[in-house]
């Protein structure tokens, strides 16, 4: 990969490493340092990963930070609470959004991170498995109990709009 590739990963996957990484963690600032930290191992490796594979290995790697962070966090004892950020630029559909956003609270982080990453980034079940390390029949049944999860959810008649 040359600098040139690199820069274009950049402008090219930033914005949806982002996304994902946030969406699982709720914390702007905790997802901007590992997404931070992901870009600078694919500059520390860019000599070994081929430019068309930038985006899987930043998600995989982006994915395993998230992992660490998240052991890393459980633990430390201090509880301290953070406002979500993240919905502030979405207010038209403040009550839906919530909804959906309680909804993927409910699910564990693989589940979470397999939903997104297929509904949401729209990654095929193979690369799902490479990022996750998973095998394609354990994605299809993590994505399949979580999906039923969400819809039990979402359907309970507490969540009726």
């Amino acid at each position: 990969m040359t600098e040139k590739d690199y820069n274009e990963s950049v402008l090219l996957y930033a914005d949806n490493v982002y996304r994902f990484i946030v969406k699982n963690l709720r914390h702007t600032e905790d997802a901007e340092d590992i997404v931070q930290s992901a870009f600078e191992k694919l500059w520390i490796h860019k000599d070994s990963v081929e430019p068309q594979k930038a985006k899987s290995y930043l998600f995989t790697v982006a994915y395993h930070l998230l992992i660490d962070h998240t052991r890393k966090a459980k633990r430390i004892t201090l509880q301290e609470s953070f406002e979500n950020d993240t919905q502030t630029a979405y207010q038209e559909n403040k009550a839906l959004k919530k909804v959906l956003h309680d909804a993927l609270a409910t699910l564990n982080e693989t589940q979470r991170s397999l939903v997104l990453l297929k509904d949401y980034e729209g990654y095929s079940y193979e690369e799902i498995g490479e990022i996750t390390k998973l095998t394609t029949d354990q994605v299809r049944v993590y994505l399949h109990r979580a999906r039923l999860k969400l819809r039990n959810y979402l359907i309970s008649p507490q969540q009726v709009l």
